[in-house]
């Protein structure tokens, strides 16, 4: 009992508890920024055992997560081996460390993995199961997925049950993202408590005994988070619940923010990389601000105003998070969760729940998913409230919470939408001009950020064989949101070829575009197809002109004459920005710059965009020597077909800084009060 009221009172002290847990969190915070971690494994290593904690299956492949000495991801094309979750496994293959992003600002697939401890990818030749599973859990969790399968509306039942969303259709998680409705899609507070309530209803006609009946709650929503893996956001959701019970049975009076602080010191001593997890993010700071400032709500007696009121200081903890990650949020958001979160909380996710232990009532459920899911996608087509933000620095995302929690706190202190506007506006006021060649696998697409945000786009990209993957809303879009720019003025396009303009219908459909630039001669069917979406969006397009003029930017198309073949034809563009000279050559070979060199006066290039990849049938000697670049650039796929760049191209480069998007990632040219600076994005 002497131990029981001692601790009470360091409890109840909040300085005590506030000045541990800031010390803890803290140095939690620095260990993940100071502590490297490094494999146990080495790279020649051929042979790897553990047993399966997680398995993804597309139709190309089948990714398998393994857990022996540390975690590996195991990618397997073969699929011959028939395994199950817990199963043993022995992998023979070759180790590979998975790379970083190559464009910036944009999503680290190297960082994601070492924040979840992995180091290490396999290519598997072979698989052999060593010992079946024997784990009651995951013979549990293939009990579940089996039953799951058999019912209508298994996508729905399995996101609500497992948390595994694999099953819903890709765009119509990208509406939920879209419409700001994606955490409803994770196990997180919701669904915890939800849990919790209906166990609690049960027990408590049973029983009079809280102790009893709290610890069978919190027994069952352990097990059921180490059913589900233990995600960040459930197991943040499992270690608030068993603070608040505790803190209820006990009466220790301790105030809801140091029960918040403890929740954060718990769940870092468990895992402090979840620090970096964005579900988490999501799931802690507006369960944090709710909780803190919940006794703001009984000042508000409309139902509709109190549902208004949570979903805008939803919206607003999130803001910062969405704009460092996505760079756009949908702030009809706000209005799309008043009904949104009813209608899953109160209907969709206990309906899901029902069918899976009374099949039947899957046909029920069936009609509300229906009517939610085509709203989704309705709701995602509504783009007026969608609002792109450059990617801010860890600065700028600090001064956002600080100003949000001080408007939550008092109404009065409006500050934090006048650094929403300046954080809009910035990029229309930031004069550095920004030349970046993004690394878009073997194809060419570079994007001119000129003053006052003017943007040109000079070929797209594009993969003609994987038409299937959308360079442009992975890669194109996503970068131009991240700096802040939701209009190209216009879409320079080379010639027709697909690695130049395959992406460019993809691009014109999903962003806004002023207009479009084609080059010389005959046209071919892929972009006979691209006027077609041009003239339905009402987008001028222009072919074979001779220069353009943006902001006082003035671009010289290098026109000799009409070729018969389509790389010669290629658009050759020149351009001074700020005294450097830029060339950007598409695809033209020998012949073309044997008749620019016969036409203009050229020499002394800063930077030239190598035509066609570093193909042998461009960059002549002649050519080279003339105009004299000092960087050049090779825009290359990683280990291409084509054998690109040619060593011949690369010898006759010599003399010039070469850069390589295959090596390098992408490159960017930053020009900034006359003095340029290059930067890179390295995989």
């Amino acid at each position: 009992m002497h131990y029981m009221n001692r601790l009470k009172y360091i409890l109840q002290h909040r300085y005590y508890l506030k000045i541990i847990c800031f010390i803890f969190i803290l140095g939690l915070f620095l260990f993940t920024l100071l502590y490297k971690k490094i494999s146990i494994y080495n790279i020649k290593d051929t042979e790897f055992i553990g047993y399966i904690y997680k398995i993804k299956e597309t139709d190309t492949k089948r990714t398998i997560y393994i857990k022996g000495k540390e975690k590996l991801i195991i990618n397997d094309y073969n699929k011959n081996t028939k395994i199950n979750l817990g199963d043993e496994i022995k992998v023979t293959g070759s180790l590979k460390e998975p790379q970083n992003n190559t464009i910036p600002n944009l999503f680290n697939y190297k960082k994601y993995l070492y924040n979840n401890q992995i180091y290490y990818l396999v290519d598997a030749k072979s698989i052999k199961v060593t010992k079946y599973n024997t784990k009651i859990i995951y013979y549990l969790r293939k009990i579940i997925q089996e039953r799951i399968s058999t019912i209508k509306n298994k996508e729905f039942i399995q996101t609500f049950i497992l948390g595994d969303n694999t099953l819903l259709d890709d765009d119509l998680i990208s509406s939920f993202r879209t419409n700001g409705i994606s955490h409803l899609f994770s196990i997180s507070g919701m669904h915890i408590s939800l849990f919790a309530a209906l166990i609690l209803y049960i027990l408590k006609r049973l029983s009079y005994n809280n102790y009893f009946i709290y610890s069978v709650v919190i027994l069952f929503l352990l097990s059921y988070v180490y059913l589900i893996g233990f995600s960040p956001s459930a197991t943040r959701s499992l270690i608030m619940y068993i603070l608040f019970s505790i803190n209820k049975l006990l009466n220790l009076h301790i105030s809801k923010f140091d029960l918040m602080l403890l929740v954060l010191v718990i769940i870092l001593l468990i895992n402090p990389f979840y620090i970096y997890n964005v579900s988490f993010q999501y799931s802690y700071l507006i369960s944090f601000t709710l909780v803190v400032f919940s006794s703001k709500l009984k000042y508000i007696k409309s139902n509709i105003l109190k549902s208004l009121y949570i979903s805008f200081i939803s919206f607003l903890i999130s803001f910062p998070i969405c704009i460092n990650n996505f760079f756009e949020v949908n702030f009809l958001s706000i209005i799309y969760n008043i009904f949104m979160i009813p209608l899953i909380s109160l209907i969709i996710f206990p309906l899901s729940i029902i069918s899976f232990i009374i099949t039947p009532i899957s046909y029920i459920l069936n009609i509300f998913t229906t009517i939610f899911s085509k709203l989704s996608l309705l709701l995602s087509e509504i783009r007026i409230g969608i609002i792109s933000f450059q990617k801010p620095s860890i600065f700028i995302i600090i001064i956002y919470y600080i100003f949000i929690f001080l408007f939550i706190h008092n109404k009065k202190n409006i500050y934090i939408f006048l650094i929403i506007l300046l954080h809009k506006t910035y990029p229309y006021i930031n004069n550095t001009k920004e030349i970046t060649y993004l690394d878009v696998g073997q194809g060419d697409s570079i994007v001119l950020k000129l003053k006052y945000n003017k943007t040109i786009l000079i070929d797209t990209g594009g993969n003609p064989f994987n038409k299937d993957y959308n360079i442009s809303l992975n890669k194109t879009i996503p970068y131009l949101k991240s700096k802040g720019i939701d209009f190209i003025n216009t879409i320079i396009l080379t010639h027709g070829d697909y690695d130049h303009m395959g992406e460019a219908i993809n691009l014109v459909n999903n962003f806004k575009v002023e207009k479009v630039i084609f080059n010389c001669g005959e046209f071919n069917d892929l972009e006979k197809e691209l006027f077609k979406v041009l003239d339905k969006k009402k987008i001028k397009y222009y072919s074979c002109i001779k220069e353009l003029n943006i902001d006082n930017n003035k671009l010289y198309f290098l026109q000799t004459s009409v070729y018969n073949n389509e790389n010669d034809n290629s658009n050759v563009i020149y351009t001074e920005l700020n005294g450097y000279k830029f060339m950007f050559m598409g695809d033209a070979g020998v012949d073309k710059e044997k008749d620019i060199l016969d036409k203009y006066n050229i020499s002394s290039v800063d930077v030239l965009k190598v035509g066609h990849h570093g193909s042998k049938t461009s960059s002549s000697k002649e050519f080279i020597n003339e105009i004299s670049p000092k960087y050049s650039v090779i825009s290359v796929g990683k280990n291409n077909r084509y054998g690109h760049p040619n060593k011949e191209v690369l010898d006759n480069l010599e003399q010039s800084k070469i850069y390589r998007t295959d090596r390098d990632g992408s490159i960017m040219f930053k020009i900034k009060n006359n003095k340029l600076k290059i930067e890179t994005c390295s995989p």
